[in-house]
């Protein structure tokens, strides 16, 4: 079967391709960097290289395609709207898939898409879930993963110069639901693999769920620094991030969306939809962190 997977090489998409090459798929993956060609060949793969903001060339991309494995790559260079950039990649996804008349579509969105606003980064993932709902003659399956694990790496800093992690939500007793890449890409490796759904489905992936303070002593004690978790306000988890360079952009998102978790809106779907969860604990990926944190 023919395979277009998005998103690259990164953490999740590599084992995807991986997978399905060793099932015997033809598996073209979708770069803007040509600089991967080379390792995504080396894989068995097809590189196809360009920018999924051309609706040309994404549907030139999926065209034959049986399935295809869709995810909004991050953009950390947006002077403009964050939603609008996620808004026109999933316009150009969708439009594609119905060109090509794709049977099989598997995307990658997010906990808290269920809200389809006030997520900040999440709200690009819910709009394109909403818009995949009319594509009818698919099969479609939405796959909503929790908090990143490696998102913890970005307190490294906070820990090393200021002895504490946190950001802004961590004081209420909401816990936050974790889960690893490598968890992500087995649940979703198995999908595509197998093509066992049918209609319109979505399934949350998730490995650990922990409060803040929790997570600040299992990672902080990892490196020999017990530190605490202390929840900033939204301005100054803003001026944080402007600080280090991020566009305002994306650090409004950020900001939008620690206020969502904080409130409980981000994850109030996936308490009534637990799934089983994945083998990636805290303990786990704390080995990780103490790697970042000596780096």
């Amino acid at each position: 079967m023919n395979y277009v997977i998005t998103g690259s090489i990164g953490h999740i998409s590599k084992p995807i391709v991986k997978k399905l090459k060793e099932a015997g798929h033809h598996v073209t993956v979708i770069t803007s960097n040509s600089d991967r060609v080379k390792e995504i060949e080396s894989l068995g793969a097809t590189a196809f290289v360009g920018s999924v903001e051309d609706p040309a060339f994404v549907s030139k991309a999926f065209a034959g395609a049986d399935a295809v494995y869709l995810m909004i790559p991050p953009n950390w260079s947006l002077t403009g709207g964050w939603l609008d950039y996620q808004k026109k990649v999933a316009d150009n996804y969708i439009a594609a898939v119905n060109q090509s008349k794709v049977k099989n579509v598997v995307l990658l969105s997010s906990i808290g898409a269920h809200l389809r606003k006030g997520a900040g980064p999440l709200d690009g993932l819910g709009y394109a879930e909403e818009k995949l709902l009319a594509s009818k003659d698919a099969n479609i399956k939405v796959f909503r993963p929790s908090y990143f694990f490696y998102n913890l790496f970005s307190m490294v800093p906070l820990l090393k110069n200021m002895n504490i992690l946190g950001s802004n939500f961590g004081n209420t007793d909401e816990k936050l639901v974790l889960v690893h890449t490598s968890d992500i890409a087995d649940v979703i490796g198995d999908a595509l693999t197998k093509l066992d759904f049918k209609g319109y489905s979505i399934q949350y992936i998730a490995g650990d769920e922990r409060h803040p303070n929790e997570i600040a002593e299992v990672l902080s004690k990892a490196v020999n620094k017990p530190a605490p978790w202390v929840t900033f306000t939204d301005e100054q988890s803003l001026q944080g991030m402007l600080q280090a360079n991020l566009p305002a952009t994306i650090a409004n998102g950020y900001v939008e969306l620690g206020a969502s978790l904080r409130s409980g809106k981000t994850q109030e779907d996936y308490w009534k939809n637990k799934p089983v969860l994945g083998r990636v604990k805290l303990e786990d990926f704390a080995k990780e962190f103490v790697v970042a944190y000596n780096g």
